[in-house]
């Protein structure tokens, strides 16, 4: 059986936040197959996954306190190289990078962002990336246990995830 149960939340690469609605059995073909159905919090839509292919598709749990510090971490290092190729290929860059649905990856396509946005007027689509990275990192760090706290106290923390 699966680390998750009914009610659990966990992040869908690509998606973001769910909430684990079902754990149902279905034949097919003959045979029984387990599938987690998944609502996305952000969207409402119902995401079924077979049991078995909970690993290869990246589902995980909410990040710990500890995962929480090293995110702001990411996102208060101002010592970063903001990468300067052409808008289009940062942005198929960043895109990669949230749908591995990694927190930290996450973290760093906001930050990067935030930085970017300070020196240039950022493009459509980057504008996009900011508010889809940041609406991922908020959603999870809002409903993962303690983790609220350790973001709260942090203003710098707070303006980035703030900023428009």
């Amino acid at each position: 059986m699966s680390q998750f149960k009914v009610g659990d939340h966990a992040v869908y690469p690509g998606y973001g936040v769910g909430r684990i609605d079902k754990i149902e059995t279905k034949e097919i073909l003959g045979a029984k197959h387990e599938f987690f159905s998944v609502i996305i919090l952000e969207t409402g839509m119902k995401v079924m996954i077979p049991a078995a292919n909970i690993k290869s598709v990246g589902l995980r749990a909410l990040i710990s306190k500890e995962e929480a510090f090293k995110v702001v971490d990411i996102l208060k290092d101002k010592n970063v190289k903001i990468d300067t190729q052409t808008w289009n290929r940062r942005y198929r860059e960043y895109t990669d990078k949230i749908n591995t649905g990694s927190v930290f990856e996450i973290a760093a396509v906001l930050r990067d962002l935030y930085l970017l946005k300070v020196d240039k007027e950022l493009s459509f689509g980057e504008k996009k990336m900011l508010e889809k990275a940041k609406s991922y990192l908020l959603k999870e760090l809002n409903l993962a246990a303690d983790v609220k706290d350790v973001m709260n106290q942090d203003q710098e923390v707070r303006t980035i995830l703030d900023s428009k």
